[in-house]
């Protein structure tokens, strides 16, 4: 349950980057919202999770998703590059995480 937690957590994570990239275009109330929701929960459901997972661990897979999460939604829909070196890298992220999940 705990992992199922902290991808969650991860999702939130990128819900409150792309309220930050929001704030940056439109400073608008509902860019603040979103960015607040996103890393509140983010950062509460965390510290869920690392009541039962190792803090490394826990950690270490909350950025990546978040990073991959981030990257990819850069990539889908505010028109970032999507040149093999990015992706081969995201893949690079995607195998340590799964790895630390395979290793706990």
């Amino acid at each position: 349950m705990a992992w199922i937690v902290l991808i969650f957590a991860g999702v939130f994570e990128v819900l409150g980057v792309i309220g930050m990239n929001k704030i940056v275009n439109e400073k608008s109330v509902t860019s603040f919202v979103i960015l607040g929701i996103g890393f509140s929960f983010s950062f509460g459901l965390l510290s869920v999770a690392m009541q039962s997972l190792p803090l490394g661990i826990a950690y270490a897979v909350w950025t990546g998703i978040g990073t991959v999460g981030s990257v990819l939604v850069g990539m889908i829909f505010y028109g970032e590059p999507k040149d093999w070196k990015r992706l081969l890298f995201i893949g690079m992220i995607i195998s340590a995480v799964i790895g630390l999940k395979l290793t706990s």
